[in-house]
C-alpha cells in the first residue's frame, strides 16, 4: 500500500478527535508498553495542543505540544500498530515542528524512548543529557535547536 494518506490537524482537548487520541494513546501506552494508567494522562493535558493524524477514517497517530518559554515539548507521541512502519511518524513529528514554529516558538524538545533516539535524529533532534527512566522505560532528552 505505500504511504497512506495522512491528514493531520491540532484538535481541542476532549473534542471527539482528541478523545480518539487518547483511547489510541491509551492502547500503545497502557496496554502495549505497560506504563501505569495514572501516568499517561496529566494535568499538561488541559493545556497541550493536541495533535491527531487521520487515515482510513481513524486516528492512527497523535501527539501533543506543550509551549513553555524556553521551547515547546513534543510529547505522547504514538503510531496505532497498523500504521507503523509507513512514515507516518516523521509526519507527524515534522507537522508538530511546523506548527510549533508557526505558533512563535522554533525551539522543540522532547524526551524520547531511548531504543527511538534514532527517529528523531532523523529528523534534526540531538539527544544531550544522561539516561533517565520514566514510567519504567529508558528515556534521552533530545532537542532541535
Amino acid at each position: 500500500m505505500g504511504q497512506s494518506n495522512l491528514t493531520l490537524l491540532a484538535v481541542p482537548v476532549f473534542s471527539p478527535l482528541c478523545n480518539l487520541g487518547f483511547a489510541l494513546r491509551r492502547e500503545v501506552f497502557v496496554i502495549e508498553q505497560r506504563v501505569p494508567e495514572h501516568l499517561e494522562h496529566d494535568a499538561d493535558d488541559m493545556t497541550a495542543t493536541h495533535i491527531v493524524g487521520i487515515a482510513e477514517g481513524a486516528v492512527v497517530a497523535v501527539a501533543r505540544i506543550l509551549f513553555k518559554p524556553e521551547h515547546a515539548k513534543i510529547g505522547r507521541v504514538a503510531i496505532a500498530a497498523s500504521h507503523r512502519g509507513k512514515k507516518l511518524g516523521a509526519r507527524l513529528i515534522q507537522f508538530a515542528v511546523q506548527l510549533a514554529g508557526e505558533n512563535g516558538q522554533p525551539r522543540c524538545y522532547l524526551e524520547s524512548q531511548a531504543d527511538k533516539t534514532g527517529f528523531y535524529a532523523r529528523l534534526g533532534f540531538m539527544a544531550y543529557g544522561d539516561q533517565f527512566m520514566d514510567a519504567g522505560i529508558p528515556h534521552l532528552k533530545m532537542k532541535n535547536y
